[in-house]
């Protein structure tokens, strides 16, 4: 299912975040394209979200089908990379994106490759007026690209069920991310089209625990992502100087 129409603004949403990334869609799914990074992200984010989701409603993280049972909102879903692999494994999905050109190809994606679902072009606001309601909300690799971080996160957690999550993975806003996000990733490795970041919408772990407790959420879980060089793959790390993701939970 693919509904292609969004309202034209919102107030979390940056236009020229939403142009830049509409401009690359049709190369979300090449490994090797634009999103090479991404996709050398996705199964650190995605076995942790199944991990961390599988201990916190009791389901077994070993099933084929871990997540069945569970409705989750993947909002700026891009091309649906992460979408797909969570609807695989037995979750409801619906993956939100305000640009058309996302959504095209997140749909065409899945249609041919025989994954069930519910994309939808629209914005956090537009969900969260229609009373939306989830287990699980994502907002991975997407509060360095909104407007107003925490007008989004307030937005988002307002659709986080009692006793649901909201995972978030963004990265911090230090010399060091500048250095190995900017600097290294960018222009020196090339890993990422140039002003894909911009280092001052960076987000700090303690400005992102502020805005969900001041959203009636609270952290409980964070974690810092490396790039392992030699193994030529992401994993977990106490460092949370550059890349990092956070738990936060509602209560009951």
């Amino acid at each position: 299912m693919v509904n292609t129409r969004a309202r034209a603004s919102a107030a979390t949403v940056d236009d020229a975040e939403i142009e830049r990334f509409s401009r690359m869609a049709a190369d979300w799914w090449d490994p090797r394209g634009p999103m090479a990074a991404l996709h050398k992200f996705n199964p650190v984010r995605l076995g942790y979200i199944r991990d961390r989701a599988a201990a916190h409603f009791g389901l077994d993280a070993k099933k084929l089908d871990s997540l069945k049972g569970l409705r989750i909102l993947d909002i700026g879903c891009g091309g649906g990379i992460l979408s797909e692999p969570l609807a695989r494994i037995g979750a409801t999905v619906v993956g939100a994106d305000p640009s058309q050109s996302n959504i095209k190809v997140a749909g065409e994606h899945a249609a041919a490759s025989g994954v069930t679902v519910d994309y939808r072009c629209t914005t956090a606001e537009d969900l969260a007026a229609a009373k939306e309601q989830f287990d699980i909300v994502l907002a991975m690799e997407v509060v360095e690209h909104v407007a107003d971080v925490g007008l989004f996160v307030k937005t988002c957690a307002g659709m986080v069920k009692p006793g649901g999550l909201m995972f978030l993975a963004t990265l911090n806003r230090t010399l060091k991310s500048f250095a190995l996000a900017i600097v290294g990733a960018e222009y020196v490795l090339r890993w990422l089209p140039r002003g894909t970041h911009s280092w001052d919408k960076f987000v700090t772990p303690n400005e992102l625990e502020i805005a969900l407790e001041q959203s009636g959420l609270r952290v409980t879980a964070e974690e810092g992502v490396i790039y392992n060089l030699l193994a030529d793959r992401w994993q977990l790390s106490s460092d949370m100087d550059v890349n990092y993701m956070m738990v936060a939970g509602k209560s009951a």
